[in-house]
């Protein structure tokens, strides 16, 4: 029943990343007063199919020269991190149950630097390499907010299993508590999945296509489903620290689509930032205020710890 369960789960995750990239070009064009896909299939459902058909069957290309072997590889290391994400997916039931999951999503969201990071430096390229370079920088800035939101909300909560997040929000939700936090992660998960207006490892108008210009073919379509795969459970892991994230309700799933429209929505209506605004914002701003929620946090507890053995003894 595990390796059906997982099975099933990773089957899931990869139709719905290839109708992540329908809704998202379908609602792009919507939003620019123009007609989507809709010609290939009813109301163009077998578009994402036709998709990955082009880009699995197009020409590959090897480089002349650069470091063949981990440039095969590690796209390939990339998806699977990706899926990896998923075997949090909290259920009660025939799959894994992390009592530490959020330490091993944290491990492995520290990994995504790496992948980016070497697919720059192995391609022998100037562009890859400035993507590459421009990822590191502005993950590593992004990640400290991003673990010490986590962390406050860890401290809260007191325990890193993601069962317990649900199971502690069937009263009030963590994002009426929270607001400013959720906002900040918000903007913090935009900033790790290179999405705009933060991508500037993919930099078109400068960098062609960032860190992954010399990746052709299926080796593309690997990073394009890692990048997507990486939205879709970084709205899922938000609707469950944020929302409630009672995956038994319809609620959950309609929180779960809005916060992917939301991706959407901030990529057809904000330009790219410049890129020492991108710095300014999480070291001057962003960390100062996330600084003080944890600083809150730590004397609560540490406040209702000392009234809980005061009264003991008592």
């Amino acid at each position: 029943m595990f390796f059906i369960s997982v099975f099933f789960l990773m089957m899931f995750i990869l139709l719905g990343v290839a109708f992540f990239t329908l809704f998202e070009r379908s609602v792009l064009g919507y939003i620019q007063f123009r007609k989507g896909p809709n010609s290939t299939g009813l109301m163009g459902m077998f578009q994402p199919f036709s998709d990955a058909l082009k880009l699995f069957s197009s020409e590959f290309y090897f480089l002349s020269f650069g470091n063949y072997f981990i440039y095969f590889i590690i796209p390939m290391f990339g998806l699977v991190i990706s899926l990896m994400f998923w075997l949090l997916y909290p259920f009660f039931f025939n799959l894994i149950s992390f009592f530490y999951g959020l330490l091993f999503f944290l491990c492995c969201s520290g990994l995504g630097v790496y992948i980016i990071m070497i697919s720059g430096w192995c391609s022998n390229s100037m562009y890859s390499m400035f993507g590459a370079m421009r990822s590191i920088a502005q993950s590593i800035s992004y990640e400290v907010c991003f673990f010490l939101i986590i962390l406050c909300l860890v401290i809260y909560i007191e325990s890193f299993n993601l069962i317990n997040f649900i199971l502690c929000q069937l009263y009030i939700w963590m994002f009426f508590c929270c607001f400013p936090l959720f906002m900040i992660f918000f903007s913090c998960c935009l900033a790790e999945t290179n999405r705009s207006p933060y991508d500037f490892s993919e930099g078109e108008s400068e960098l062609v296509s960032g860190f992954n210009v010399e990746y052709s073919s299926y080796m593309f379509s690997l990073f394009f489903l890692s990048e997507y795969m990486n939205m879709m459970f970084l709205s899922f892991f938000m609707v469950v620290i944020f929302f409630g994230g009672e995956i038994f309700s319809l609620l959950f799933y309609l929180s779960f689509l809005f916060l992917v429209f939301c991706f959407i929505w901030i990529r057809s209506t904000f330009p790219r930032y410049r890129y020492d605004k991108l710095m300014y914002l999480t070291w001057k701003c962003y960390l100062p205020m996330v600084l003080n929620f944890l600083i809150y946090f730590v004397c609560m507890k540490t406040y209702f710890f000392f009234i809980f053995f005061s009264k003991l003894i008592c």
